[in-house]
């Protein structure tokens, strides 16, 4: 889409929220929805992205409108399908599933994944098992519940960062510890790409995979930055 404003700014609602106006004029999400914006600093880093556009948008390279998009458009009319998507990968979080060699595959794996599944035990009382191999891993019933109530807290612009960050990294752990600050952007994606990475450097990269793996970071990345601002106060 060709770019049709000069300027794009930051604007406080009557309502209490924010919005960003674009030559004055307030942007719609894609469902004709006002851009309903819960923080000042959310709304200006959102008004900057539309700023930084030249002669064309290019919504790819706005991930906080995206997600600000997703949280009106798709988890507020879709809560409950939202929540349950992301308690999903709960039942088959990539962190319960270990390689069953090489040895120094599995010791990596539990060096940086033991510590996240303590976490997320210590934190939400979620004790996740851990199995090797392709056989499936049955959580325990009481475990589920525990994060089900934990992914019940957040508003639904932080479970759009949080869907996003579990569908990212294959791991709903990863991505509370990620939305908790437990872990940064770096460190999750380092952990849900492990193997990728043990791989690559026993027989080399793959320039289409490496490509994917560097977009899937900014997305992340943007994630992550996305629950930063929801948590800043004036």
């Amino acid at each position: 889409m060709k770019r049709f404003y000069k300027d794009a700014s930051a604007f406080a609602a009557a309502d209490g929220n924010y919005t960003v106006l674009l030559d004055g004029k307030a942007v719609k999400t894609p469902k004709r929805g006002m851009l309903a914006l819960p923080n000042l600093a959310l709304a200006e880093a959102v008004a900057e992205e539309w700023r930084a556009q030249g002669e064309t948008i290019d919504p790819q390279t706005m991930p906080l409108t995206r997600l600000a998009f997703a949280a009106l458009d798709v988890v507020t009319p879709e809560r409950e399908r939202i929540a349950a998507e992301i308690l999903k990968f709960a039942k088959s979080d990539l962190l319960s599933y270990r390689a069953e060699e090489p040895p120094e595959l599995v010791a990596r794996q539990a060096k940086l994944w033991d510590p996240l599944l303590d976490w997320a035990a210590e934190t939400y009382g979620a004790r996740l098992k851990v199995g090797s191999g392709i056989c499936h891993v049955t959580q325990p019933d009481a475990a589920i519940a525990e994060l089900e109530t934990a992914v019940a807290r957040y508003d639904e612009f932080e479970l759009a960062a949080l869907h996003t960050a579990t569908v990212i990294t294959g791991s709903l752990v990863l991505a509370l510890a990620l939305a908790e600050e437990e872990v940064d952007a770096g460190e999750a994606f380092d952990a849900a790409m492990l193997e990728e990475k043990f791989q690559a450097e026993k027989w080399g990269i793959d320039a289409e995979a490496e490509k994917r793996r560097r977009h899937l970071l900014v997305e992340l990345t943007a994630a992550e930055r996305f629950f930063g601002l929801l948590n800043t106060h004036p």
